[in-house]
């Protein structure tokens, strides 16, 4: 399931206020852990494992997510590009398998992954793809992380 965690009004708002909502871990784990509870409850998908994919602060709320309620219930988390130091306390809570993907070139959004990464007390791992930004635009880049994200899951869910 492909979801934005901040409806278009809110994303607007967001844009007018500098980020305060996109900002709100809390609130953007909220809407994933409403969404698991979503797919728990429906009937043709309640057996199906479940990952969190997340990008930036994303990647923060699926981790917070991850560490919340649904504990022992997410088989698996990756983190593309994220920032998983707005994650806090909640690193050391998570317990299912964690894989960030960083862009070598993207330096300070991987030294923030590198010192999330010894705070995860979970099977965990740090990709980086070479000569890639933040955003993963250079030719190829999205494809490694696909690749990467899909080896992960694939390993993970069951």
């Amino acid at each position: 399931m492909l979801m934005d965690l901040l409806t278009t009004a809110e994303e607007r708002l967001d844009e007018a206020t500098e980020g305060s909502l996109r900002f709100d871990i809390g609130l953007l784990a909220g809407r994933l852990e409403t969404a698991s509870d979503w797919v728990r409850a429906n009937p043709s998908t309640h057996q199906l494992s479940i990952g969190y994919f997340g990008a930036s602060t994303g990647a923060a709320a699926a981790l917070v997510a991850a560490a919340a309620e649904w504990r022992g219930k997410v088989a698996a988390v990756v983190s593309r590009g994220g920032r998983p130091d707005l994650a806090k306390e909640a690193l050391s809570v998570v317990r299912a398998p964690t894989l960030l993907v960083v862009g070598g070139d993207d330096r300070v959004v991987l030294e923030l992954n590198r010192q999330a990464l010894a705070k995860l007390v979970c099977e965990k791992r740090l990709d980086i793809v070479s000569g890639a930004t933040h955003l993963f635009e250079e030719p190829g880049a999205l494809q490694q992380v696909a690749a990467l994200a899909v080896d992960w899951f694939v390993r993970h869910l069951k």
